[in-house]
């Protein structure tokens, strides 16, 4: 079993609350337009991207799921699914959350993961709001859809945000390693929220192989990364840390294929609390559907407003 160690806090000067709303926003934004971004990519390897596309840089649709241009995926959908049910219990539980994922099942998405799948269906036969733990559960379905957990516990301490982090993953997805590497995105988040810069996002990833070197992501070009979820933190610390804006990291991940629309919307939530919703393309944004990018704004506040950091 991984033992985590949550000793490590978050340390920096305090960030203005225009800044930090505007981060929020960056960060919520940012997952939706790299969902979107990735999407049309998604299951293709680098070599029949660069066929049909180029190098891809523009929310097009299409892509397998056939979509409509700017719109999301299952990643996006499950962050504002997660986000309301938080809003609406006044904090982190497990009964509203499942019920909210389930209620969002019944919608008929346009994609959804088979572990996400059989979560939402053990909720719904047993009423268990934690599925039995498995080896087999490091994919990436709880960690895309996370964003609100960093947002509602940013001030909270380390153990905290864990317990918070394992009450949303649980639900589908029960697993060290997968909580391990969805813990530390969420510490990503909250560390460029408060101020942090490349290398303290670098120290925080570090952490994580040092603990879990199954996500060592120092050797070769992650190309293509699956449904697992080592492999998706491994192209999206590569990605974050070889670039030095949201455009460039956004553009490197997506073209690497595999699971795309994750890769971009875990890379954009990162990046975009990192360099704020002012470097977001305005051209990605202007095509992003309406009502998303209205949710994402409406939540990030709201969720930050319920944070210790901004009650304190």
């Amino acid at each position: 079993m991984l033992v985590l160690d949550l000793t490590t806090e978050l340390t920096g000067a305090a960030v203005p609350a225009d800044r930090l709303r505007a981060r929020a926003a960056g960060a919520y934004l940012g997952l939706a337009v790299g969902d979107a971004l990735g999407a049309t990519v998604e299951f293709l390897i680098p070599r029949e991207i660069l066929e049909q596309y180029g190098v891809h840089r523009e929310l097009l649709g299409g892509g397998w799921l056939k979509l409509r241009k700017g719109q999301v995926t299952d990643d996006t959908e499950m962050s504002l699914a997660l986000g309301q049910a938080i809003l609406s219990a006044g904090g982190v539980a497990a009964g509203p959350i499942a019920a909210a994922f389930s209620d969002w099942m019944r919608r008929k998405p346009v994609d959804i993961g088979n572990t996400v799948r059989r979560g939402i269906a053990h909720y719904r036969q047993t009423g268990e709001t934690q599925v039995p733990e498995s080896d087999y559960d490091a994919g990436n379905g709880a960690c895309m859809r996370a964003l609100p957990i960093a947002l509602v516990t940013l001030g909270a301490d380390l153990e905290q945000v864990a317990a918070a982090n394992r009450i949303q993953s649980h639900t589908t997805h029960h697993n060290t390693l997968g909580d391990a590497g969805t813990l530390t995105v969420l510490r990503m988040v909250q560390a460029a929220l408060q101020g942090a810069r490349h290398d303290r996002l670098k120290d925080l990833a570090d952490a994580l192989v040092a603990q879990a070197p199954a996500y060592r992501y120092d050797r070769r070009r992650m190309e293509n990364p699956g449904g697992f979820l080592v492999e998706t933190l491994r192209a999206v610390f590569q990605s974050l840390f070889a670039t030095d804006c949201f455009e460039g990291a956004l553009i490197d991940v997506v073209n690497r294929g595999g699971d795309a629309d994750t890769t971009g919307a875990i890379l954009g939530m990162i990046a975009g609390a990192l360099y704020g919703v002012e470097q977001i393309p305005r051209r990605w944004l202007a095509v992003l559907e309406p009502k998303v990018a209205a949710a994402c704004r409406t939540q990030a506040g709201a969720l930050l407003a319920m944070s210790p950091q901004c009650r304190g």
